[in-house]
C-alpha cells in the first residue's frame, strides 16, 4: 500500500549530498510531489460478489457473521466510553459507546505493538513477530534516508535529538513489495474460509503487496484497498486540512500522498467522497450482498491517521476547539463514529444484528506527532513507544444473545487473542502444527471466564526496544538510550514511579522472561533501517526540556 505513496523518486535523494542542507530538504519534498499521478481515473462502482439468493444450508448452526472494525492511531482518550473525549469531553462517540455497552468493553486491551503493520500482522495470525519475523513496518526504498534528512533539518524547531539511519543495513533490505507477512502464515481469513465464510478486506492493509503478501493472497476473497493516503483531495471544496508544520513526516506525506483506491489489486481509481464514508458505503454493500451466507469483513479505517483532513460538514458541526488541528481531528473522530453507527443500523435493517459479532479496536495508541497532548490520557507515551499510551487501546465486542450487554473485562488481553477468538466464535479449528500465541477470550467476554487472566505474560519487541508484562509487573528495556523501567501496574497504571533500582530481583526475573522469549524466536525478516526519537511525556510541537524522557523507536 505504501509503495505508491512513497517509493517513486526517493532513490534520487542519495545524490544530493553536496547541496545546502535546507535546499536538500526542499528538493526532496519537490521530488516527492513530482511523483504524484495526474491520471487516476474517476470512481467506478465495485461489482461485489453476490451471495446466494436464499440462505445456504450448512452443517450444524450457521456461524455468525463477523465484522472487525479497526481504527488507525486512535487515542485511548478519544473514546467517551472511557470517560474521555476531545475538548474536555465535548466530543462524544455515541455509536462506538453504544457498541461497547451492547457487549463487552475490555479495560486492559493491548495492541500487538506500537506501530501499525506488525500490530496488524499479529491480529491476522495470533502470533508474535518472534514467530513470524514480521517485526517492522514495511519501508519504501530510500524512505529512511529521507525521513532522517527532513527530521534533522527541523531539530531546532522540534528540540529532538537526531534520528539514526542505518545506511549499512540497506543491502539487507528486500524490495518494498517483498517486505510482507509471509504467505506461509495462516491468517484468520484463511481459517474462516474453512467454515464457509466469504471474506472481504476494505481499507488499509499494510502487511505486504502482490501475489504472496497482499490481502487476496492472504485469504480474502475480495479486497478494496487504500492505494495512497489522502482522505479527500487537498483542494476539494468539501475538505478542511490541518497541516503540522512541526512534524517532518507530515510535510513529506502532504507532498507525496494521493487520493486513490484499488479493487482486488487492480488499477487505481478515485474513491467516492470522504474516505471513511466511502469505506463504510462499500462495507454496507458487502453486507447486503452476503446476507444469505456467513461473511467476514475486515474494515480497516485510515482514520484518524495523518494527514489530518475532515469533511467540512463535520468540521462545522464540531465547532471551535482549542486549535485548528484539534478541531479537524475531532471531526475525523465524528466520521469514524458515524461509520460504526451506520454499520450497526444496516445490520438491524437487514435482520442480521442477532447473528453478527462486531469487534472494534485501534492498531496502536495515539501519536504524539500530531501535537495533541491528551489523546492517550491518563497514560504516558505515544504510538512508537511501549509505554501504556502507545499500546493500550480500546477494544469492544458485541454479539447479541452471546455476549451480555454492559459487560466489562478487567483482565489484560491483547490483539494476538483476536485470531483464536474469532475462530472459536465461528466454530473453526485453528491450523494444525502452528503455534498460536493468543488465546480464545470469548469465555471472558461472555462472563464465563470472569476476569481470570487469559495470559500471565505478554511480550512486545521491536529490535532493541523490548517489553514484558508479567501479571501486573511491566519491564521496559530500551537500548537507545540505554534505560530500564519497571512498573507495578496494579498500583501505578500510568507508569509514574520507576521501581527498577528498588526491585533488582524483579528486574532480573522479567529480564529472563524477555531473553527466553527472544531466544525462542526467529530473526526479523529484514532489519530496522531507522531509529527515531520519541518524547514520552510531551507532544511534538510543544516546548522541549532537558528533563524529557526519550526513547528511540526502531523501524
Amino acid at each position: 500500500m505504501l509503495k505508491k505513496i512513497l517509493l517513486g523518486g526517493l532513490v534520487a535523494v542519495v545524490g544530493l549530498g553536496a547541496l545546502a542542507y535546507v535546499k536538500r530538504v526542499d528538493i526532496v519534498l519537490a521530488l516527492a510531489a513530482a511523483q504524484k499521478r495526474t491520471d487516476i481515473p474517476e470512481n467506478k462502482p465495485i461489482a461485489w460478489m453476490q451471495g446466494p439468493a436464499a440462505a445456504e444450508a450448512l452443517a450444524g448452526d450457521r456461524p455468525p457473521n463477523i465484522i472487525f472494525i479497526l481504527a488507525d492511531d486512535l487515542g485511548y482518550n478519544d473514546i467517551s466510553t472511557f470517560g474521555g473525549g476531545l475538548g474536555n469531553g465535548k466530543i462524544k462517540t455515541p455509536n462506538i459507546d453504544a457498541l461497547a455497552s451492547s457487549g463487552v468493553a475490555f479495560r486492559q486491551a493491548y495492541s500487538g505493538t506500537a506501530s501499525c503493520a506488525p500490530s496488524r500482522a499479529m491480529i491476522m495470525t495470533g502470533r508474535y513477530p518472534t514467530r513470524t519475523g514480521f517485526e517492522f513496518t514495511p519501508t519504501p526504498d530510500g524512505m529512511g534516508r529521507v525521513v532522517k534528512m527532513v527530521a534533522d533539518s527541523m531539530r531546532g524547531q522540534s528540540g529532538m535529538p537526531p534520528a539514526i539511519y542505518h545506511a549499512d543495513r540497506v543491502a539487507e533490505m528486500p524490495k518494498f513489495e517483498k517486505q510482507g507477512l509471509p504467505g506461509s502464515e495462516v491468517t484468520i481469513a484463511e481459517v474462516l474460509k474453512t467454515r464457509g465464510y466469504h471474506t472481504v478486506h476494505i481499507g488499509k492493509w499494510h502487511t505486504g503487496l502482490g501475489p504472496e503478501f497482499g490481502a487476496n493472497a492472504q485469504g480474502f476473497d475480495e479486497s478494496l484497498l487504500m492505494a495512497s493516503g489522502l482522505h479527500l483531495p487537498e483542494d476539494d471544496p468539501g475538505v478542511v486540512n490541518a497541516k503540522l508544520d512541526f512534524d517532518p513526516i507530515d510535510k513529506f506525506l502532504w507532498a507525496r500522498m494521493e487520493y486513490a483506491a484499488s479493487y482486488n489489486d487492480g488499477e487505481w481509481f478515485k474513491p467516492r467522497g470522504y474516505l471513511a464514508d466511502y469505506w463504510t458505503d462499500e462495507t454496507i454493500e458487502v453486507i447486503k450482498a452476503n446476507k444469505n451466507r456467513p461473511f467476514f469483513i475486515n474494515l480497516s479505517h485510515w482514520t484518524v491517521h495523518t494527514p489530518l483532513q475532515a469533511k467540512k460538514a463535520d468540521y462545522d458541526a464540531v465547532g471551535p476547539m482549542g486549535s485548528e488541528r484539534e478541531r479537524v481531528y475531532a471531526a475525523m473522530i465524528v466520521a469514524l463514529d458515524r461509520s460504526v453507527g451506520r454499520i450497526v443500523a444496516t445490520l438491524k435493517e437487514q435482520g442480521m444484528a442477532e447473528n453478527t459479532l462486531i469487534v472494534f479496536s485501534s492498531d496502536n495508541g495515539g501519536p504524539g506527532y500530531i501535537g495533541l497532548p491528551e489523546i492517550n490520557k491518563p497514560f504516558r507515551g505515544w504510538k512508537l513507544s511501549l509505554f501504556e499510551g502507545g499500546i493500550r487501546v480500546p477494544m469492544f465486542m458485541s454479539w447479541p444473545g452471546k455476549i451480555p450487554s454492559g459487560s466489562e473485562v478487567q483482565a489484560p488481553v491483547a490483539h494476538i487473542d483476536l485470531m483464536p477468538t474469532l475462530a472459536a466464535a465461528a466454530g473453526a479449528a485453528l491450523p494444525k502444527g502452528v503455534a498460536i500465541d493468543g488465546v480464545n477470550i470469548l469465555p471472558n467476554a461472555q462472563g464465563k471466564g470472569g476476569n481470570t487472566r487469559p495470559h500471565e505474560t505478554i511480550f512486545w519487541q521491536s529490535d532493541g526496544y523490548r517489553v514484558v508484562r508479567h501479571l501486573d509487573w511491566k519491564l521496559q528495556v530500551i537500548e537507545k538510550p540505554n534505560a530500564v523501567y519497571l512498573y507495578d501496574l496494579a498500583t501505578d497504571p500510568t507508569e509514574k514511579t520507576n521501581l527498577a533500582a528498588a526491585r533488582p530481583e524483579m528486574v532480573a526475573k522479567l529480564r529472563k522472561l524477555l531473553e527466553d522469549h527472544k531466544a525462542s524466536g526467529r530473526k526479523p525478516l529484514y532489519p530496522a533501517i531507522l531509529e527515531g526519537p520519541i518524547a514520552i511525556d510531551r507532544a511534538l510541537g510543544t516546548k522541549a526540556t532537558k528533563e524529557d524522557t526519550i526513547a528511540y523507536w526502531p523501524n
